[in-house]
């Protein structure tokens, strides 16, 4: 897991603000969300791995054992997740929004450049959307 952890830098997004609309983020949080450029802290202490965002307008923290469902806590909201390892240089959430019924998932792909590739897609079948992040030296 040591090619996970570190701190990424958010650079670009594609498509974010569709994926936003399709999982129900208002709007107004949508456009603060999409404009954000938060860090991405990887923490793994060899059973627990921490995911946290920690922007200007806030930090969203989530830990968790792999292939274990865990409650990540959103504004306003608690959402059931599990995350798989898929490969070493992959791993996916997948998550049911409670209150709309979606199910959405965080596909994280790091690459051999230091940069993540972070692709957001849902039930509601729109283009994912994606969030670029390159590794802090």
């Amino acid at each position: 897991m040591a090619q996970f952890v570190g701190r990424y830098q958010h650079h670009k997004n594609e498509n974010i603000d569709d994926y936003f609309t399709a999982v129900g983020v208002p709007y107004i949080g949508r456009k603060m969300l999409a404009a954000s450029s938060p860090v991405m802290e990887i923490t793994y202490d060899n059973e627990f791995m921490t995911i946290k965002y920690v922007s200007l307008l806030r930090t969203v923290e989530s830990t968790f054992k792999f292939g274990v469902e865990y409650d990540e806590y959103m504004p306003g909201k608690t959402i059931k997740s599990v995350t798989t390892l898929i490969n070493d240089s992959e791993f996916e959430t997948k998550s049911l929004i409670p209150d709309n019924g979606v199910k959405s998932s965080r596909h994280f792909i790091f690459s051999e450049n230091d940069e993540v590739i972070v692709v957001h897609s849902h039930s509601k079948g729109t283009v994912p959307g994606k969030r670029y992040f390159r590794k802090i030296k």
